[in-house]
């Protein structure tokens, strides 16, 4: 199993700081059946030092259903999680302090502050630069959660990048939902007459409304298992080539076609809804894709990227 090794090495650290663990413990510890972690400590005593010696391998006995190990000082401490690692785990947590139920809730605090100690430097700048609310509203992640859960309609003011503008709105919220590290509140948008996703970092102010929720029998949530965007036949259609360091496109965004070019290069079909957005893709590629059509998208890439160098001179 993928998983045998590093289960191994987080069980003989636990062993050596729990001598006369019993067997059904242990198992329940690490999600396991007695005869799975039977079978890991038999493995675990045919380890050791070079030389293949009884002196050199781990001495480990589970009579009577009490485990005691012996020589193996040398894998003894924990392992520690690495900078990518923490760094998840931070911004998981700061993600969930962030909820309204989480609220003053002091214990994730501590959590997050042992974490930050225990992980140095790294880890805490990197989670550091992730931020899970940049501009929206303050208190507009509890106040659309609240209205969700009394049915209350609500009154925005939202930001549309796509469009660089801010809209009024009035919705009437059927629920709240974290997707791809987001926020996401999602309800049926009187201006657009359909269920529309707005994401909270994205709305600049909202009031609950002494109006109950109301939305029409059609109103339905959407499936969000694979992401918020859904493209239509409507949308643009756009071709792209990309380096190995540009894969990531194919693997974030939905496409429509996908071909391997040789030497980790795609060429990557997908569609979208404004061409806005797609400049700032591609300016984020960078010298890891280009644009290959419509030759329009191109150009404004072009453009944007010779106003852009123009700023530094």
């Amino acid at each position: 199993m993928n998983d045998r090794l590093p289960r191994l090495l987080a069980l003989v650290p636990y062993l050596m700081s729990h001598p006369g663990a019993q067997v059904p413990e242990v198992a329940r510890l690490f999600g396991l059946n007695e005869k799975q972690l039977i079978d890991d400590l038999q493995l675990v005593w045919m380890c050791g030092l070079p030389g293949h010696t009884p002196g050199d391998l781990i001495d480990v006995s589970w009579d009577g259903g009490e485990i005691l190990i012996d020589n193996a000082e040398t894998i003894a401490r924990p392992l520690k999680l690495g900078v990518d690692e923490v760094s998840a785990l931070l911004v998981a947590l700061r993600m969930l302090a962030e909820l309204p139920e989480f609220a003053g809730t002091e214990a994730l605090g501590r959590v997050i502050a042992k974490l930050e100690q225990a992980a140095g430097d790294g880890a805490a700048a990197v989670s550091n630069q992730v931020a899970v609310e940049v501009d929206a509203a303050p208190g507009a992640l509890a106040t659309v959660t609240t209205a969700a859960r009394h049915q209350r309609r609500v009154s925005l003011r939202y930001y549309v990048p796509g469009r660089d503008e801010v809209t009024p709105r009035e919705v009437d919220p059927l629920r709240v939902v974290l997707v791809d590290g987001h926020h996401y509140l999602e309800g049926w948008c009187y201006r657009a007459e359909a269920m529309r996703m707005f994401r909270v970092d994205r709305i600049l102010a909202v009031d609950m409304l002494d109006v109950a929720a109301d939305p029409p029998a059609e109103a339905e949530p959407m499936d969000v298992a694979d992401g918020v965007f859904r493209p239509s036949e409507s949308d643009e259609l756009v071709e792209l080539e990309v380096t190995p360091a540009g894969r990531w496109v194919s693997e974030y965004y939905p496409v429509e076609s996908l071909e391997e070019l040789g030497e980790g290069r795609q060429r990557v079909t997908l569609r979208a809804r404004d061409q806005t957005w797609l400049v700032r893709l591609a300016l984020r590629l960078g010298d890891s894709g280009r644009v290959i059509r419509p030759e329009s998208l191109a150009e404004r890439v072009t453009e944007t990227a010779k106003e852009a160098l123009a700023n530094y001179y």
